[in-house]
């Protein structure tokens, strides 16, 4: 049965979805700087729209004139994100005075408050620092991180538990599944903030070879200086392709990880994930493939990263059910091994996290 504060909580992991589509979309318009400032827009709560209003953006701004269509895709970002944060204060706070009820979630949901004013501080210093590429990836896993943890707050409030018993490898396995997913999602921000995911227009080459010239010290260097307009980017178009080279290598290695996690996930009997699994890597391939060869069409580009996205929720699904079900430990003697259950219940099982018992 569902415990308190599962619905509020899966609302805000499907709005918490809708914010990072709505960031990819205001960064793949060049809408980033749509306002200048923050939290407002040339001084407003809204786009300037009126002749006084335009007239006070220009004195102030001279030199980022009003694009009314950038400014409120930014503008929507924000708001969608500023209800967001409300409302992750709000689980925080019921978490906290139900704190005393059995099964109750405490930890995540304050963590979850603190990553959320993080990003607030990140979406300020996009905005400040210019799109500064280092922020801006950071800004983009800290969405991802806030989608993630949210959606694990769901399912530990959802009261579903998996009934099964799993060999310990199946958790090494998601472990490395989620861990090179994030990292390929680093790597995606990092594409998308130095504004590399058109250099190379060919495939499976790049530039016509399979390993052309590009500059992984310039592509990689992160300490770029602070101060000049990143939009559109700075870095020349051999260091945009060694950025573009190692997603794709990237991508490979993540593929042939995720292909054996799936393998594992059949082999306990979780077939269902094992299929979710495939068909959301699978999709996010060729959304992948799709952006190079159309040539970074909008929507597609988009709905790469809710791909990026709901691979991520679907690795935070593995995990959370090889995690929570019994684990099968082996556990070592003088000659050989034995299976020492930790309490009474079908099959030889250690429970995870608790010493077998000893008489």
């Amino acid at each position: 049965m569902a415990k308190p504060g599962f619905r509020l909580a899966l609302f805000a992991t499907l709005l918490a979805l809708l914010v990072v589509l709505l960031g990819a979309y205001t960064r793949l318009t060049h809408a980033g700087l749509g306002c200048p400032d923050w939290p407002g827009c040339y001084g407003f709560i809204s786009v300037p729209q009126s002749e006084a209003q335009l007239a006070h953006a220009e004195l102030h701004f001279p030199d980022t004139p009003v694009e009314a269509d950038k400014g409120w895709a930014e503008m929507t970002h924000r708001y969608f994100a500023g209800s967001l944060g409300l409302l992750i204060a709000l689980l925080a706070a019921r978490s906290w005075r139900h704190r005393r009820d059995p099964g109750q979630p405490v930890k995540l949901p304050l963590f979850l408050l603190a990553v959320v004013l993080a990003q607030a501080a990140f979406g300020m210093w996009t905005v400040t620092l210019k799109l500064w590429p280092q922020v801006v990836t950071g800004h983009l896993l800290g969405g991802f991180a806030t989608l993630s943890l949210l959606f694990l707050l769901t399912l530990r409030l959802s009261g579903v538990l998996p009934a099964l018993v799993v060999p310990k490898r199946l958790q090494y396995w998601a472990t490395a599944g989620l861990v090179l997913v994030i990292g390929q999602i680093a790597l995606g921000g990092w594409v998308s903030s130095n504004y590399a995911a058109v250099a190379c227009v060919d495939l499976p080459t790049c530039h016509g070879q399979w390993w052309p010239a590009a500059d992984f010290a310039n592509g990689f260097h992160l300490t770029q200086h602070i101060g000049p307009n990143y939009l559109g980017g700075q870095l020349d178009s051999e260091a945009r392709t060694a950025i573009h080279l190692t997603h794709r290598v990237g991508a490979v290695l993540v593929t042939l990880v995720l292909l054996g996690l799936a393998w594992q996930l059949r082999a306990v009997g979780m077939t269902r994930l094992a299929g979710l699994l495939l068909i959301a890597l699978a999709a996010q391939i060729c959304l992948g493939l799709s952006n190079v060869v159309f040539g970074l069409p909008l929507p597609v580009a988009v709905a790469h990263n809710a791909g990026g996205a709901t691979l991520l929720l679907t690795l935070v699904l593995v995990n959370y059910h090889a995690r929570t079900s019994l684990v099968r430990v082996r556990h070592p003697r003088l000659f050989g091994w034995r299976f020492i259950p930790r309490k009474q219940v079908s099959g030889l099982i250690t429970l995870k996290g608790e010493l077998p018992w000893r008489p």
